[in-house]
């Protein structure tokens, strides 16, 4: 198994406040990683810098190449996308419309319209409510529309950023249960997660962010079971099979 991100000493900064600090992480093809903390610890911030949208000091490396003069769309076009928190729908467009703008990196129709396939394979809610407009959905219907609209562009490495929030348990667990799926299809996945429980179920392996620091890393069945992660983050969590 290949090394598909690889971030080394990695800073982001936000004017003059530095939020993350000399971080380094791996993400592995066809692997779940997933990054978990507090809130303010700059898990959204690695993300932000990881697609481009913020500027960062250190290495990042994509499928062995370095992302350092990528623009947010070369990047996309290469095969990075984000999920982030806030959806980001066009809520007045309906599901198809939505959809459509996903592939905007894919030149050919016959490639847009095997990913349309794809995604409503994945999510047949999607199919049933494609002239819905996005406004219209449950809140898990929309994280389901904001996830097949990262995969119409194919990614190589998706990026979630709280994927499960604000969204009632057994949805968390039908969410859970898709992004499994995906690392089956071969997607390599950057997972930033709240509920650090269900997280660390998915994933391969994790890393504890806390002040912009990585505290902890391992395997995430020992990072589970690790005392400290089960003091701090899971006491209060909720079980995706809840």
């Amino acid at each position: 198994m290949g090394i598909l991100l690889r971030a080394r000493r990695l800073s982001v900064s936000y004017g003059r406040v530095e939020a993350v600090h000399g971080i380094s992480l791996d993400v592995s093809d066809g692997s779940i990683v997933t990054v978990i903390g507090p809130n303010g610890a700059g898990k959204t911030t690695l993300l932000s810098a990881t697609i481009g949208l913020l500027p960062s000091r250190g290495d990042i490396d994509y499928e062995g190449a370095s992302l350092t003069t990528l623009t947010v769309e070369e990047r996309v076009a290469a095969g990075l996308v984000l999920v982030p928190e806030k959806r980001e729908l066009f809520a007045g467009m309906t599901v198809a419309e939505n959809l459509e703008l996903g592939a905007f990196a894919r030149r050919r129709s016959r490639d847009a319209m095997s990913a349309l396939n794809d995604v409503y394979r994945r999510f047949p809610r999607l199919a049933e409510r494609k002239t819905q407009l996005a406004a219209t959905l449950s809140g898990g219907e929309r994280q389901m529309l904001a996830l097949g609209r990262a995969l119409m562009a194919r990614p190589k490495l998706l990026m979630l950023d709280e994927p499960s929030l604000g969204l009632a348990p057994l949805i968390v667990r039908e969410i859970f249960s898709i992004i499994a799926g995906l690392k089956m299809a071969g997607v390599g996945i950057l997972l930033v997660e709240q509920n650090a429980r269900a997280a660390l179920q998915v994933a391969d392996y994790g890393y504890v962010l806390e002040t912009g620091e990585v505290a902890l890393e391992g395997p995430a069945s020992d990072l589970a079971t690790n005392p400290r992660v089960i003091d701090t983050y899971l006491g209060g969590s909720v079980p995706a099979s809840a």
